[in-house]
């Protein structure tokens, strides 16, 4: 790899990586085998939990570290090692709780947990819990329940209603406690513990790996990290980045929070930007 290159790329999955079908373009495909044979080290970071990437990287031509559940987990998805864990404690989920019943009462809630052995269940979900897509495996426990355990996240959900009014619904009372995002905007919104997010666990990849960001500090043609995102749970990430992209099809906030504006997803808009560099 040469310094002319970034050495670290880091990207979203949903909306990002993946096109509409759940497919990793040829072009994203050829682009990263490119950049890790040149030295380069490449990390997927997504919301979702270790139980979901396997679809995904069964399509790269490697086995990347991962940033799960929106930071919460650093998985190795060659081994399936879990690097590091941070979990949401009972305490802060009853704080959390209290605060959904009295700023979005009627909330369904559900959690992403880290089983103990394979009889876990790794999602658990109260009664009243609408899934914003298809997800049939999960186990229905009492509210109560969901709360009993730590977790990777917690999840609360309010059909009907948009995430980011359930975000400001919350009046930042929560803040305290636990960060909150959301990564679709059908009235889903996701709990992590403070100060946990995709870019604190970039961060700490990209030390281990001696590449830092050094925003400000380097022409913008010679990034030492680039991220790729789409949704409120990568703003983070995207401002960590020496070079922070969005999609084509992200929202506006992240629009207007990226560097730089690629094609969407649908087209393969990583690899439009990456070529730059692996051509």
């Amino acid at each position: 790899m040469t310094a002319r290159r970034p050495g670290l790329v880091a990207t979203d999955v949903d909306g990002t990586l993946i096109d509409d079908h759940e497919r990793v373009p040829d072009a994203n495909r050829a682009v990263v085998a490119d950049l890790v044979a040149d030295g380069s080290t490449f990390v997927l970071a997504t919301g979702r939990p270790p139980r979901w990437l396997p679809s995904v990287v069964e399509q790269l031509p490697v086995a990347p570290l991962a940033v799960c559940a929106n930071g919460a987990v650093i998985m190795d998805t060659g081994t399936g090692e879990f690097l590091r864990t941070s979990l949401l404690d009972p305490d802060a989920l009853d704080q959390i709780d209290r605060i959904l019943r009295s700023r979005l009462p009627g909330c369904g809630i559900a959690a992403e947990r880290l089983g103990a052995d394979a009889a876990d269940a790794e999602f658990v979900a109260s009664p009243d819990y609408r899934h914003a897509w298809i997800q049939p495996e999960h186990l229905d426990v009492g509210h109560e329940e969901v709360l009993a355990r730590p977790v990777l996240k917690l999840l609360a959900r309010m059909p009907g209603m948009a995430s980011a009014d359930m975000v400001a619904a919350l009046r930042g009372e929560a803040d305290g406690f636990a960060d909150v995002t959301y990564s679709t905007t059908d009235g889903l919104i996701e709990f992590a513990v403070r100060g946990v997010t995709k870019a604190s666990a970039l961060a700490e990849i990209a030390t281990g790996l001696g590449v830092e960001p050094r925003r400000g500090d380097i022409p913008a043609a010679v990034p030492a990290t680039v991220a790729f995102g789409d949704m409120p749970n990568d703003l983070e990430m995207l401002r960590w980045a020496d070079h922070g992209v969005a999609m084509g099809n992200a929202i506006p906030v992240v629009h207007a929070a990226a560097d730089e504006i690629t094609l969407a997803n649908s087209e393969a808009g990583l690899a439009h930007v990456l070529r730059r560099w692996w051509h």
